[in-house]
């Protein structure tokens, strides 16, 4: 059986980090739903973190990858390539060190990224992230 392992943002303090827990943020900030943070610094030679979270309609799901990419931006972080934001089903942000992955909720049941990457430690997103009408926290 497999053990869940959960590290908390308290004792981390490292530029990749900052900057995917300020993608989290922008995305919480537009209503992302049951946003997952992983860490797979360790595991993948491709990128740092994975931020994975839903949105309820494709026009929501544009609005989070909006809302990421300009937050980015306005902080100096660069994004290498960005797929899907017209048809806002799945949209993939790639930062480099961290990838987003925003998806329409029926959409992310079928490819189910948190299985494949079961073994990359979760990060606990700050409770301060989260507004007072969340509906579901990580």
């Amino acid at each position: 059986m497999r053990t869940e392992t959960i590290r908390t943002t308290s004792t981390m303090s490292e530029p990749n980090l900052e900057k995917a827990l300020a993608a989290a943020k922008a995305a919480l900030d537009k209503k992302a739903e049951n946003l997952k943070l992983l860490d797979l610094s360790q595991i993948s030679g491709f990128t740092d973190y994975f931020i994975i979270c839903s949105g309820m309609s494709d026009r929501q799901v544009q609005s989070i990858s909006d809302s990421i990419t300009f937050q980015l931006r306005e902080q100096g972080y660069k994004i290498l390539s960005s797929e899907g934001h017209q048809e806002g089903r799945w949209v993939l942000l790639d930062f480099g060190d961290v990838v987003v992955h925003i998806f329409l909720d029926a959409l992310r049941e079928y490819y189910d990224l948190e299985h494949l990457w079961a073994d990359a430690p979760k990060i606990k997103i700050p409770s301060e992230f989260y507004g007072p009408a969340a509906s579901r926290l990580n």
